[in-house]
């Protein structure tokens, strides 16, 4: 059994104020606040992890392997992502913690495999940031952050030439498929626009986006009669109209360019389309929870209202929102 010893808690929060000296088979793990640096705290959280993966260790920890982890890692960035939305600094380094732990998970994993250790990790990284600075740790100028990103995506491609892995030439050829769509959309639009392929104003995007609206209209003219309509309630697909595979396929293409067009607008304007797309989701479930919960005062539900009161009581809880704004300005 591991043996804890020098250890002072000093209240119910489980704050340390003296040293903690936890010994296990084979290796010594200190915790407390007496660590004179981060690269003793980084230390520290990497023997954690590789004493959880270690016989006598954590049961689910060990049976984890590279795939049942995967989903963990997205979670954990998402909810990173939750607490930079909502300003939450406390919960960001939490936060952050959970995340930098997929990190250390994947490496004990790969190192009791042999293929890497977290010391490659570091080091590959340290490698990458300096090489790829070299306006910062070597003489090439790059005064504007424009400039920096040029380097930085023409470092990238040497670097694959370099490492044998430049089959693939296009400059697009480097975005990952598994990203997010939205993601994926800004990346490849964001590549193509470094290398010049870009509307000379916001006003053709515009344009652009009225011509894909445009061509969606179109395609509806062959929507089964009586058109495109609110699907019904109740078990999944009852009510919907059959829609000829073709016209789907056709349909779900212009779907798909207009939400292209309005990637790139984002990007146009500096603006991060998963953010920006993540706060409307928020802004609609809190307003759409307002509206509930004024039903419910009344005794009713959503699906007993009438659309007439459900926008009357949406336009109230836009209102809602406006007036803390406007006390605090």
């Amino acid at each position: 059994m591991p043996k804890v010893t020098d250890a002072l808690v000093t209240n119910g929060d489980f704050h340390v104020s003296s040293i903690a000296r936890i010994e296990v088979p084979g290796s010594v793990i200190y915790i407390g606040s007496l660590m004179s640096s981060t690269g003793e705290r980084f230390e520290r959280a990497v023997s954690i992890m590789e004493r959880l993966r270690a016989p006598g260790g954590c049961p689910w920890d060990q049976e984890q392997t590279f795939d049942t982890i995967k989903p963990y890692t997205l979670e954990e960035t998402y909810e990173v992502l939750e607490a930079i939305d909502n300003r939450d600094w406390p919960e960001l380094a939490g936060e952050l913690g959970d995340l930098l732990l997929q990190v250390l998970f994947y490496a004990e994993m790969a190192n009791e495999q042999k293929s890497f250790s977290i010391d490659d990790v570091l080091d590959r990284l340290s490698s990458k940031l300096i090489n790829r600075h070299p306006h910062v740790f070597g003489d090439v100028k790059a005064d504007t952050s424009a400039e920096v990103k040029k380097n930085w995506e023409a470092l990238k491609v040497e670097e694959k030439k370099q490492q044998g892995k430049a089959k693939d030439t296009s400059i697009l050829g480097g975005v990952s498929t598994a990203m997010p769509s939205l993601m994926e959309a800004s990346k490849l639009s964001s590549r193509a626009a470094q290398a010049g392929f870009d509307w000379p104003n916001v006003e053709g995007l515009f344009d652009k986006l009225h011509e894909e609206t445009v061509e969606l209209r179109e395609e509806l003219k062959e929507f089964p009669a009586p058109g495109p309509r609110p699907q019904g309630l109740g078990v999944a697909g009852s009510g919907r109209t059959i829609v000829p595979e073709a016209l789907q396929s056709r349909m779900e293409e212009e779907v798909g360019d207009l939400f292209f067009v309005l990637v790139n607008i984002a990007r146009y304007l500096s603006v991060d389309p998963e953010s920006a797309l993540r706060k409307s989701n928020r802004k609609f479930k809190r307003r759409f929870q307002w509206v509930e919960a004024r039903l419910a005062e009344s005794g009713r539900t959503v699906d007993k209202a009438s659309m007439e009161d459900l926008e009357s009581l949406w336009r109230q809880a836009k209102a809602e929102e406006k007036r803390p704004a406007e006390k605090s300005a």
